[in-house]
């Protein structure tokens, strides 16, 4: 198992490599066709230093606005989910329900990270994916008037990309905590930190 995660974790750091290499290639001179190109979303909001709009895959060139929107709110989305998971992935470290997660089953013989998906039973796995999809697809828990902050519209770009910049660090937090648990390094997912234990 672990010569398989090693060989997968090699092939995908050479195809990130490989991707992040093109950044430092020479622009070609190629002429578009398309109505809109690459350098229209340049000011985007989550535009950044020192990558700029980093967009490796192209997935922005040709698409309108909207449908540039669409990618950006689904970034968001992902980005607020990988902060959940983040701190799911996290909190079972060092605090437990009490109680049970199905009748006869404790929170504490839940185990952490990876193994916690063979240890849900599967109707508990029915709920979560029934939870999560009703959410998705009717929209409830979407947009609430209440919590809303009165900002500047200066402030406002700050702190949306703030929320950004914290997803996407999220989403390579999360990325991690998956690899560092798939190598299967001991007893203790997070490492380093022994105040935990």
């Amino acid at each position: 198992r672990i010569s398989h995660l090693n060989t997968m974790m090699k092939l995908a750091i050479t195809a990130l490599l490989a991707g992040s290499a093109a950044a430092f290639a020479p622009a070609a001179s190629k002429s578009s066709t398309t109505a809109l190109s690459v350098g229209e979303y340049a000011d985007e909001l989550g535009t950044i230093a020192p990558t700029g709009f980093w967009d490796p895959l192209r997935l922005s060139s040709g698409i309108d606005q909207e449908k540039f929107d669409k990618y950006r709110a689904a970034e968001l989305k992902h980005g607020r989910v990988a902060q959940l998971a983040v701190i799911g992935y996290v909190a079972p470290e060092i605090w437990r329900w009490g109680g049970d997660i199905s009748p006869g089953i404790p929170y504490a013989d839940i185990p952490n990270g990876l193994d916690a998906i063979d240890a849900v039973p599967f109707l508990g796995w029915v709920q979560i994916i029934a939870a999560v999809g009703i959410v998705d697809t009717k929209g409830y828990l979407g947009d609430f008037a209440a919590g809303k902050p009165d900002l500047e519209p200066e402030e406002l770009a700050k702190r949306q990309l703030q929320e950004l910049q914290h997803g996407r660090l999220a989403m390579l937090a999360f990325a991690e905590l998956v690899r560092h648990d798939a190598a299967d390094y001991g007893d203790n997912l997070i490492t380093g930190l022994p105040f935990l234990y």
